[in-house]
């Protein structure tokens, strides 16, 4: 296996973007509400994020760079993508949520990946504008993995992919090997591999013999 992508919310990370950023304009709730039915499959990924996004509106930039700096990785994800690098493997997050919060989770504990494929929220003078853009918004991660591996010149079944959600059904479907972490009920049966734990994780990789 030559390239693991990783979904970033509710995977390598357990903190939620939106509703982080939520809680700084009081519609946290709300957030979850719609994040909840999104990864459950009850409604689609792009309505759900461009309704959070809404909620957003007005927010004032800095109070937002706050909520990303709250982003953390999951206990074991920074040693796990350490050693992947490490390994020669292609590591590449693919998410729904923000570069901005993937950017700072990994930057608090001293490790990169190799590609981040995220959206963005739009800002204007100084406060987000409930826009948001970028190519998983409406675009789909198997789309983007099979993008990014031609790019790369490595083969689609040299590929492992780890999420949670729905919207991870995608690229878990047309990976090599398809990996859930906590998956939800909708998504566990997609899985060949399920874990609850990077340790566990790592184990599998291991196993496997991509480390």
């Amino acid at each position: 296996m030559e390239l693991v992508a990783f979904d970033f919310d509710g995977t390598l990370s357990d903190s939620e973007m939106t509703v982080l950023l939520g809680e700084r304009c009081g519609v946290a709730a709300e957030m979850a509400d719609i994040t909840e039915r999104a990864m459950n499959n009850e409604l689609s990924y792009a309505e759900s994020l461009r309704s959070r996004a809404d909620l957003l509106s007005g927010l004032a930039d800095e109070e937002a760079q706050k909520a990303f700096d709250k982003v953390r990785l999951r206990p074991g994800a920074a040693d796990l993508i350490r050693d992947l690098r490490e390994a020669g493997v292609h590591v590449a997050i693919l998410t729904g949520g923000f570069e901005r919060g993937v950017e700072a989770a990994l930057a608090r504990e001293g490790v990169s990946v190799d590609t981040i494929i995220a959206n963005r929220l739009l800002v204007a003078d100084g406060v987000l504008t409930g826009e948001v853009e970028g190519p998983l918004i409406e675009g789909t991660k198997d789309t983007a993995l099979e993008t990014l591996t031609s790019d790369l010149g490595i083969d689609l079944r040299d590929t492992v992919a780890v999420g949670d959600g729905a919207n991870d059904l995608p690229m878990l479907k047309v990976a090599g090997l398809s990996i859930g972490y906590l998956p939800k009920p909708a998504v566990r049966p997609h899985c060949q591999i399920v874990v609850a734990r990077m340790d566990r994780l790592q184990k599998v990789l291991a196993e496997d013999g991509v480390l």
